[in-house]
C-alpha cells in the first residue's frame, strides 16, 4: 500500500518522517520532548523546518473524522489545535500488523497540559482558574453547536492569559458538530465533564502534585455552578419594564465584561406595551481580543488584550492624549511603551512567555515595586527588574527559544 496525505497545504517535508515505522520506535533525532497529556493513543511531537507538529496514531476512520471536525472548529474561530493532514498506507510490521493511520496537528505554541502545569509548580489556588477556563470552552463549542462527549482536563491544552487560563480542544474524536445542541446534549457533556474532573483532581492528589485539602466534591460543584450561570447570562432571556430600556445596554455590558460581543439580540414588548423581554441570540468571544487588534494589530488571548487596553487607557490618561485619534494613540502607545519593554527580554529567555503575556507580568512586577517603593516606579526598571528576577526563574512554555522580539511578530 503506498503511503497517501490528506491534508490542506501539506508541507513536502512530512514525506521525510519514518512513517514506516509506529511512532513508539520513532528516534529521539525527529522528535521534541514537549509534554504529553494522558492519551488513549500514542502521541509524539516532531519538527519539521521549525515548525513543531503533534502526530497521534489512531484508526483510519477517526484519524480523516477528527481532522475534518478539527477544520470545521477552526472555521467557526473556535479555540482548537489546528488540523494539518492524515497519512495513511504507513504498511506493516514486521510481524505483520498494520502501521496505524496518523492524525497530525499543529503544536500550540506557549500551552501544556494541565499535569504540565501542575508538575511545575501550579498551586491548588490556581484550579479555579483553570476551571474557568475550561468552562468558558466548553460554552463557547455548545453555543456553536458543538457536541464535545469527551469534555475533560486530558482533552485540553491551557495558555496562561494575564493571571487567567485559556483553554484549547485538543481531542475532538467524540465530537459531533450540529446546528445547535439540545437540553440533554449539554447536560451529558456537563456530566462527562464533571466525572472527568473528578477523577483528574484524584489522580493529581494521588500523585502529590496536588494538595489533599482541595475537596474534589466542591471542585467539581465549581464546574457545573460556573457553567449554569454563564449560559444562563450568554442566553438567558431577561424582562423588565418599558420605562427600563437602559437594561438593554447593561445587558450588552456585561456581556462585553465577560469577553463577548452581541451580534444579534431578540427585543419583544408584550401585548400592551408595558414590559420588555430580550434575550441574547447570537453572542461572539473575544470582544477585547478584537478591540485591541483593530487598534494595533496585535492578536492576543482576550484577558491579555483586556490587561493591555487597560494600559493604554492609562497611558493616554497620564499623556493627557484624550483629544487624540485612539487609533493614533494605540500605535504611538504600541512603538513608545510595549515594543520597547518585550524587547527587552534576552533572546535565550524568549521561550518563557509569550509577549502580550511578559507585558501583563511586567506590569503586575511594576505594581508590587512601587507598593514596596512607596511611588510609581519607571515601566522600563521595572522590565528590567522583572527579566533579572522573575523572568529569568520562570520555567520554559516553548522547548526552544522563538525568533528575538524585535525580529519577530510582536503578536505571537
Amino acid at each position: 500500500m503506498a503511503l497517501q496525505i490528506v491534508a490542506t497545504r501539506p508541507d513536502p517535508a512530512i514525506l521525510t518522517l519514518p512513517w514506516q515505522l509506529p511512532l513508539e520506535e520513532w528516534h529521539d533525532e525527529v522528535l521534541v520532548p514537549l509534554p504529553r497529556g494522558i492519551s488513549r493513543h500514542v502521541v509524539r511531537f516532531v519538527r519539521i523546518k521549525g515548525d513543531v507538529y503533534a502526530v497521534k496514531e489512531t484508526r483510519e476512520p477517526i484519524a480523516l473524522g477528527e481532522y475534518r471536525l478539527l477544520r470545521d472548529l477552526r472555521r467557526l474561530g473556535l479555540p482548537a489545535v489546528e488540523p494539518v493532514g492524515v497519512v495513511t498506507g504507513r504498511g506493516e510490521t514486521p510481524e505483520g500488523d498494520e502501521v496505524e493511520p496518523a492524525l497530525i496537528t499543529r503544536h500550540l505554541s506557549y500551552s501544556m497540559p494541565y499535569r504540565a502545569l501542575f508538575s511545575r509548580g501550579l498551586r491548588a489556588d490556581s484550579v479555579p482558574r483553570l476551571i474557568d477556563a475550561l468552562v468558558v470552552l466548553l460554552t463557547r463549542l455548545h453555543l456553536s453547536g458543538f457536541f464535545w462527549g469527551d469534555c475533560s482536563l486530558s482533552n485540553t491544552l491551557f495558555r496562561r492569559s494575564a493571571g487567567a487560563f485559556v483553554a484549547y480542544l485538543v481531542d475532538a474524536e467524540t465530537g459531533e458538530l450540529h446546528e445547535t445542541v439540545s437540553d440533554g446534549q449539554r447536560a451529558y457533556d456537563l456530566e462527562i465533564a464533571t466525572s472527568n474532573l473528578f477523577a483528574e483532581i484524584l489522580d493529581l492528589q494521588a500523585a502529590g502534585q496536588l494538595s489533599e485539602s482541595l475537596d474534589p466534591h466542591e471542585t467539581i460543584e465549581l464546574l457545573s455552578s460556573q457553567y449554569d450561570a454563564l449560559w444562563a447570562e450568554l442566553t438567558g432571556p431577561e424582562v423588565f419594564q418599558t420605562g427600563e430600556m437602559w437594561r438593554i445596554e447593561q445587558r450588552i455590558r456585561r456581556l462585553n465584561e465577560l469577553g463577548f460581543d452581541v451580534d444579534e439580540l431578540d427585543v419583544v414588548t408584550d401585548w400592551d406595551g408595558a414590559t420588555v423581554r430580550i434575550e441574547p441570540k447570537v453572542v461572539e468571544a473575544g470582544h477585547h481580543a478584537r478591540r485591541l487588534q483593530g487598534l494595533t494589530g496585535l492578536d492576543v488571548e482576550d484577558n491579555q488584550a483586556r490587561r493591555l487596553l487597560a494600559d493604554l487607557d492609562a497611558y493616554i490618561a497620564a499623556n493627557d492624549l484624550y483629544h487624540e485619534e485612539t487609533p493614533v494613540v494605540a500605535h504611538r502607545w504600541l512603538a513608545e511603551i510595549f515594543e520597547p519593554v518585550v524587547r527587552m527580554v534576552p533572546p535565550e529567555l524568549c521561550g518563557k512567555l509569550e509577549p502580550a503575556e511578559i507585558f501583563h507580568e511586567v506590569l503586575e512586577h511594576r505594581w508590587y515595586l512601587s507598593e514596596q517603593a512607596g511611588h510609581e516606579i519607571d515601566i522600563f526598571d521595572a522590565a528590567k527588574s522583572y527579566v533579572d528576577d522573575v523572568l529569568r526563574h520562570h520555567p520554559d512554555t516553548e522547548i526552544t527559544p522563538p525568533t528575538p522580539p524585535d525580529e519577530a511578530d510582536l503578536s505571537l
